[in-house]
């Protein structure tokens, strides 16, 4: 009898280790597992709301049949300045420039102010000889005598105007078209070229394919304005803001985005020779709904198109960009 009890005891006892043992071993697992779980679902849902990359393929079948309607050449190009992301049309081709090579030539002007041989205070002369053109909001208009006006007044006028007056004045400032283009190759940028002042391709237009770049050159110096490589942090606050507030180009890459979209751009035109219209531009920085940067630029060439047409075909190009970037 005394052994049965003996060996009754020893089983409740077993039992009782057990089942102690088994529920230390749950309250250490299942903490783990729920984490686990938790991480797996945070994972998930940030996944979930982060944006997929552009289609790039699709992107550009769709440019190709935007640009199409000019009948003539189109470049564009697009960077997510973020990733690596990228696409281009006709990309390494030579396209004329006008206006949107003040935007190298501003970036120029500004490292000479970091570098401290410009200040942005410093005044220089303008005088009457030294009008480009006599239209609304230039130099010419403002102060038809000549005045005198500080480099940041004249940056305003180049960038946010794009008043031809002031990118020559500030084009032989920083030694003229062959010293510019020399720095800029300093740079690395390599496809590009400035060779004439704005006052020669006003007497003669011919010229103006003289003054080039290519697609991917502009996002290349996008990029490098954007990151802060070539240009102190004031000096790039101050050229972005002047490209925010540029007046022209409102129909051309801000045409179809979503009303208060940041954009800092700068737009190119050229005459209309026989019909022809050489240059139609627009390069600039998109600001995405999720703080992301977008580089654009579309140069659309040698058409017959007027300009209704020539400028909606930017902001379709454009606001494919945008659709492309931030479908979810």
């Amino acid at each position: 009898m005394r052994r049965i009890l003996l060996i009754v005891f020893i089983l409740i006892v077993a039992a009782a280790v057990f089942t102690r043992y088994r529920a230390q071993r749950l309250s250490e697992v299942q903490p783990k597992a729920e984490a686990s779980r938790g991480v797996d679902q945070k994972n998930q849902n940030t996944k979930s709301n982060q944006p997929t990359a552009c289609q790039t393929g699709p992107l550009l079948d769709e440019v190709k049949k935007i640009a199409a309607v000019t009948n003539g050449p189109v470049g564009a190009a697009f960077a997510l300045l973020e990733t690596s992301e990228n696409a281009a049309m006709e990309g390494e081709r030579h396209f004329p420039t006008q206006s949107v090579y003040k935007f190298p030539i501003a970036l120029l002007v500004l490292r000479q102010v970091d570098a401290g041989k410009l200040s942005l205070e410093q005044r220089i002369t303008v005088t009457p000889k030294d009008f480009v053109s006599d239209r609304e909001f230039t130099i010419s208009r403002q102060y038809p005598q000549g005045a005198e006006l500080t480099v940041r007044e004249l940056l305003r006028f180049m960038i946010s105007e794009s008043d031809g007056t002031a990118c020559d004045v500030l084009l032989r400032l920083i030694g003229g078209p062959e010293k510019a283009t020399q720095a800029l190759r300093e740079l690395g940028v390599e496809n590009i070229a400035i060779g004439r002042y704005e006052s020669e391709m006003f007497a003669n237009p011919r010229v103006a394919p003289e003054n080039w770049m290519t697609p991917q050159t502009a996002i290349q110096l996008l990029r490098l304005l954007h990151e802060g490589k070539v240009v102190s942090q004031p000096s790039r606050d101050l050229l972005l803001d002047l490209m925010i507030h540029s007046r022209p180009g409102k129909k051309r890459i801000k045409g179809l985005l979503p009303p208060g979209t940041v954009v800092a751009h700068k737009t190119g035109t050229s005459a209309t020779i026989n019909g022809v219209t050489t240059a139609t531009n627009d390069i600039g920085i998109v600001t995405l709904p999720d703080a992301r940067h977008l580089a654009i630029a579309v140069f659309v060439s040698d058409t017959k198109a007027n300009e209704k047409t020539r400028e909606e075909v930017i902001a379709k190009i454009a606001a494919a960009a945008w659709t492309c970037w931030t479908r979810k």
